[in-house]
């Protein structure tokens, strides 16, 4: 029979959470790279802003902030020396009380003595340190004083040491010397390439209560970074102070050095740390503020917290060249902020390695690219979105010019119209079953009714040659329109291959000059810094689309926000001029001519109020009976879709 134990979960990722769908990364992505954005930008804004609920970098960083805010409020660095200080104070007050009944002259003269102790303190420790004193009160505090100064030296060195050494006796400042020594042979055989592992356990076994930090270091090296760490952040700590401060400090320390018999042993450990980190930071002050006094030990802790804070900052901030999730610490995630934002790490770094192995990014850090897997991925969101925005829904009449367009070519034949039909009228059949039907009046009239009406059949297409034809210029970029223009040709090639897979579609975009689109290129599309919008070579270049699908309903959409300024001359090269020249104008409205004997309407979407651009694309309404939609610019997605779907819908 199984058994089982329950217990209450205190550590590690939530096991009941849901699977991270990297899908919702993609589409984070996606929106950035529709703004403009680079894959290698738009990922590392999505690892700076956070996703689905998991906190980003800048959230860890603002969390750093705050920790080190906290950290320099506990208070001043000359706790230590105010403590001493009030100690010293102490143990002389209680000894002129001792004094003071005694009329003798020895009395008097130590007296005279304590009056000439000079005023810095370390100073005046030292020259108390041979003095017998006649108050036991007062030989206790100044015992208490070098007890003090004793265990917070070793604590700037050792952390937890102050603690630890509350209460010692003589064999455990014996023990402390013992270590020290043996950390100083440990380290001078691994100078010489002799220290093994099983040494490291061995110093472990004997002395490994003296390091209480967790996780306990696991070899010399490890031990070394600690406590050079310690080290040098006890150094910046003097380094924080004011010379004056420094210099009473400093004297109080080689004092209690001088008294615990380890000022060599220090010293020469002090020397091999900072020899194997001198990358360290061992000068350079910290500021602090706070009313309460830190002891050294306290002091060297904080200094030490807000460098692991520096370093954490800089790793969270991927400021660097070649900068990587992996490079942050997470013990010092850990450490610094808690197991929550190590677990937010983790997911971050999950965002990352799933967008690469499901196949949604690849290349290198430095040249990331999308895959077209991604690519299919921001096509189905950006149509899903067109279709999900109610607002995107075109409004019958006030935006759109109409006219009459082609809706394939005539067979021959008619049939009795039906509600919704938009095939043209058969005039002639019309009156002739108006006539037959006795709807003849005297004066020549003829009185007709609904089923009268007979419209002439067109020939049906299975198929259609799609053209999306977008405006690349400077101006839309300017008028804060690549967005939407990006998202409006993926949607409809998403829509195209997906729902109507036997259609040819082809995506041209043109400034000065025209060019086919690749599917795969669309995301990463960039607009260009030229002058020039050359819808003449666009059309020319959907002509030849149409011509290679003659048997393929054409449909031709035009996403503009300016009128042509630019054509291609007989060489092959694009001439420009502002405002548009006659040549220009002429060329274009000659495709635009090509385009209506094709049977293809020309379907204007236009984005800008443009007088000159209006009174043009209305010619070309005119010309070619085709439609001019004026629709906003956040809806320009819905309009474009949907302008398809109901044409194709009367082809199918």
């Amino acid at each position: 029979m199984n058994r089982f134990r329950y217990g209450e979960f205190d550590d590690g990722p939530d096991p009941l959470a849901p699977p991270y769908d990297v899908r919702t990364a993609v589409d984070e992505l996606g929106r950035d790279i529709m703004a403009g954005s680079d894959p290698k930008r738009a990922l590392r804004d999505l690892l700076r802003r956070g996703t689905q609920g998991v906190r980003g970098l800048d959230d860890l960083l603002r969390d750093v902030q705050r920790r080190r805010e906290q950290i320099r409020s506990r208070g001043r660095l000359d706790g230590t020396l105010e403590e001493a200080r009030a100690l010293l104070d102490r143990a002389l007050g209680q000894e002129r009380a001792e004094l003071f009944p005694d009329p003798s002259d020895d009395a008097r003269m130590r007296e005279a003595e304590l009056d000439s102790l000079p005023e810095d303190t370390s100073a005046a420790v030292r020259r108390l340190s041979d003095y017998r004193w006649r108050s036991q009160a007062a030989a206790q505090s100044f015992e208490e004083l070098r007890d003090l100064l004793r265990r917070e030296v070793l604590d700037t060195r050792f952390q937890g040491m102050k603690e630890a050494l509350a209460e010692s006796t003589p064999e455990d400042m014996e023990r402390v010397r013992e270590m020290v020594e043996a950390l100083n042979a440990m380290l001078e055989a691994d100078d010489r390439g002799e220290h093994t592992q099983a040494d490291f356990d061995r110093f472990m076994d004997a002395y490994g209560d003296m390091f209480p930090e967790e996780p306990k270091p696991r070899n010399l090296e490890e031990l070394v970074d600690s406590l050079a760490r310690r080290a040098a952040a006890a150094q910046r700590m003097m380094d924080s102070l004011t010379p004056e401060q420094r210099s009473e400090l400093q004297g109080l320390m080689d004092e209690a050095n001088a008294q615990s018999g380890m000022s060599q042993a220090l010293d020469r450990l002090s020397g091999a740390l900072r020899a194997r980190r001198p990358d360290l930071d061992w000068s350079g002050g910290e500021r602090m503020e706070g009313e309460q006094g830190l002891g050294m030990g306290d002091a060297t802790t904080a200094l030490q917290e807000l460098a692991d804070l520096a370093d954490l900052d800089a790793a969270l901030n991927q400021r660097y060249a070649g900068a990587g999730l992996d490079d942050i610490d997470e013990e010092a995630v850990r450490r610094a902020l808690g197991r929550a934002a190590v677990d937010d790490l983790e997911r971050l770094r999950a965002v990352e390695r799933e967008l690469r192995e499901q196949g949604y990014v690849e290349g290198s850090r430095n040249r990331l690219q999308l895959t077209p897997k991604a690519v299919r991925r921001l096509g189905e969101t950006a149509l899903r979105e067109v279709f999900a925005d109610p607002s995107n829904t075109p409004r019958p009449g006030g935006h759109s010019d109409d006219a009459a367009g082609h809706s394939g070519e005539a067979v021959g034949s008619t049939r009795p119209w039906a509600f919704g039909d938009e095939e043209p009228l058969d005039v002639v059949r019309t009156l002739q079953n108006a006539v037959a039907r006795g709807g003849a009046e005297a004066g020549g009239r003829v009185r007709m009714r609904p089923e009268d009406f007979e419209v002439a059949e067109t020939e049906r297409r299975d198929a259609a040659a799609v053209c999306l034809l977008v405006d690349l210029s400077y101006s839309m970029a300017l008028r804060d329109l690549w967005s939407t223009a990006k998202q409006t040709a993926m949607a409809l090639h998403s829509l195209v291959t997906t729902r109507f897979p036997q259609d040819a579609v082809q995506v041209i975009g043109f400034s000065d000059y025209a060019r086919e689109l690749p599917p795969n290129g669309l995301a990463e599309l960039s607009w260009e810094p030229v002058q020039g919008t050359n819808l003449q070579h666009a059309l020319l270049l959907a002509g030849r689309h149409l011509d290679r699908h003659a048997d393929f309903e054409p449909i031709v959409l035009v996403v503009t926000d300016g009128e042509p300024t630019a054509h291609l001359q007989r060489d092959g090269s694009a001439a420009f001029a502002w405002p548009p020249s006659p040549e220009t104008t002429a060329a274009t409205l000659a495709e635009v001519d090509r385009m209506t004997r094709r049977g293809a309407d020309l379907n204007v979407f236009l984005l800008a109020d443009d007088p000159r651009l209006e009174q043009f694309v209305d010619e070309v309404a005119r010309r070619n009976g085709g439609r001019v939609v004026r629709p906003d610019a956040d809806r320009l997605g819905g309009y474009v879709v949907r302008d398809f779907l109901s044409r194709r819908r009367r082809t199918a």
